[in-house]
């Protein structure tokens, strides 16, 4: 019984509570997005908002709570990872105002992460709430270097870009007071969390390039050893380069398992199914390691 409780305290848990897919015959909603909901010993995590609020609605439905939070992690600010924040902060509000019992979470995310982002003829595609209105509800800790939310879970800051194949598209421009200026995602970050098998490393959007998370994450947490990735990899028509030599690199990892989701094409799980037992993933799943 000791060794069961030592290993359930030992543990960390991810539920996918917003991807672009549900399971079949799993009464869940999906969008465009992603928001995942992570327990790692007595710390609660919302990784990512979606677009809307239907990962709070998905987490209902999940008997997910999401009201006692201790960190918001953002990955970057781009629409389908920020915008369902606004539902999280009217949540907090109501209940705060009813007397129910809320936490104080902690927002954290790379400094640029609420600046204004424009992508023409969209218009803006970054956060619809600034720093300064956010920091009036939440405590806000942004930071380029890699910030410990527990002894074995952090988030990897600012990622090294070290791959020439990745992570070198701009995707419109960044908008402030004084300029306006590509925007190479340098926001975009990841967690990485150290598991007996090796690194989980969990991932938005990977504008940084997949394969430079991965080895930033080496980096960071001392370990080579890789047991899964799960998030959006940006592989959205990747270039036959970049496609190729992503998947010589997972090859080499040796995974355990991969879960390739959310901005993860068809054509590239299927080049990573290759090198890799990837695994389906949509709202509802459930994933503990150890």
């Amino acid at each position: 019984m000791f060794a069961y409780l030592l290993q359930r305290r030992n543990h960390m848990e991810l539920s996918v509570l917003v991807d672009n897919n549900t399971f079949i015959d799993r009464y869940f909603l999906a969008e465009p997005g992603l928001s995942f909901f992570i327990q790692e010993g007595k710390k609660r995590v919302l990784f990512d908002t979606g677009y809307s609020d239907i990962f709070i609605r998905n987490a209902e439905k999940m008997m997910t709570n999401l009201r006692n939070l201790d960190y918001i992690v953002f990955s970057h600010g781009h629409v389908d990872h920020t915008w369902g924040m606004t539902h999280l902060l009217r949540m907090y509000m109501e209940a705060r105002t009813e007397g129910i019992t809320c936490t104080q979470p902690t927002i954290i995310g790379h400094p640029s992460v609420f600046e204004s982002k424009i992508l023409e003829p969209v218009g803006e595609i970054g956060s619809i709430l600034s720093e300064e209105k956010l920091n009036k509800h939440f405590n806000i800790h942004l930071s380029k270097k890699p910030v410990w939310l527990t002894d074995k879970l952090v988030f990897l800051g600012e990622i090294e870009r070290n791959f020439t194949f990745e992570g070198q598209t701009s995707i419109g421009k960044i908008v402030t007071d004084d300029n306006e200026y590509d925007d190479f995602v340098r926001d975009d970050s990841a967690l990485a969390y150290k598991s007996s098998e090796g690194l989980v490393i969990i991932v938005g959007c990977a504008h940084a390039g997949i394969c430079n998370i991965i080895e930033y994450a080496k980096k960071v947490c001392n370990e080579e050893r890789v047991a899964d990735v799960i998030g959006g990899f940006h592989l959205l028509n990747p270039s036959q380069e970049q496609l190729t030599k992503t998947v010589a690199y997972i090859e080499k990892l040796d995974l355990s398992t991969l879960h390739a989701c959310h901005c993860t094409d068809f054509r590239s799980k299927v080049a990573l199914s290759t090198v890799a037992n990837i695994k389906e993933v949509g709202v509802g799943l459930k994933r503990n390691y150890t």
